[in-house]
């Protein structure tokens, strides 16, 4: 519609748009309303469960523990519909019963990494699915004495030695401006890791995120549970208990 194209524009030519009005942050949108290439942009389907999920999530009067309860829940849904982006082997099994399965295993080769803090709440669903996958971090904020137009700084890496060399799935909650997520890319390009090898996992995406992130890093993929202005913030301090 034309408040949808509006809002697609406005982000692309101007960064973060007016909100013409209280009901226009909490438009959902789809990835084809921000980018023209949507190819890229994986929006897992927005079920009744989901919502609920996403509901309690942001929901302010939602205590600590119910919180965590569903986040994880919505965490385990991201994860699993990573898997199905990583590379796969035919191999043929033979059932109990004697009859042979033409089933799949993963390629071995990839690997996670979490941006400190909220990203470490993402660490649980992985090692559930992928119980000895190897997990890298990274530690970058932004220093308090610091402009805000200044993109934040790494302060601490811990990657896979190997890591040029595997599929990587980025985990980070929530992408508001992007610039945490961007400077982490960067950090994994100077470790030689490929774009079509990285692959953003998160809840809760903006529409500048999206946009930012697609123009400089065309060839990275991202899987959200909804692109909408409202981006859940102070995740982390809720998630872990120190927001009170």
């Amino acid at each position: 519609n034309e408040y949808k194209s509006y809002l697609r524009m406005s982000v692309i030519n101007a960064g973060t748009p007016p909100r013409p009005n209280s009901l226009a942050a909490y438009t959902t949108l789809s990835a084809n309303d921000i980018t023209p290439d949507s190819s890229k942009v994986h929006v897992i389907p927005s079920t009744n469960q989901v919502r609920w999920l996403q509901t309690i999530i942001r929901n302010k009067n939602t205590e600590h523990g119910d919180f965590v309860f569903h986040a994880d829940r919505l965490i385990r849904l991201v994860i699993e519909e990573a898997l199905n982006f990583l590379p796969t082997l035919d191999k043929s099994i033979i059932t109990p019963g004697g009859s042979e399965y033409q089933g799949k295993s993963f390629q071995k080769g990839s690997c996670g990494v979490s941006l400190v803090r909220s990203g470490e709440a993402m660490e649980k669903s992985l090692r559930e699915c992928c119980r000895s996958i190897r997990i890298g971090k990274m530690l970058i904020r932004r220093q308090d004495n610091e402009l805000a137009e200044q993109p934040p700084k790494v302060i601490y890496v811990r990657l896979p030695p190997d890591i040029a060399h595997r599929n990587v799935l980025l985990m980070y909650p929530l992408m508001n401006t992007g610039g945490t997520i961007h400077q982490s890319i960067l950090e994994l390009e100077k470790n030689n890791v490929p774009q079509e090898n990285i692959i953003i996992c998160t809840l809760f995406v903006t529409p500048t995120a999206l946009s930012k992130l697609h123009s400089n890093f065309p060839d990275v993929r991202i899987l959200t549970t909804e692109i909408n202005y409202d981006c859940a913030l102070h995740f982390g301090e809720r998630y872990f208990g120190t927001d009170i």
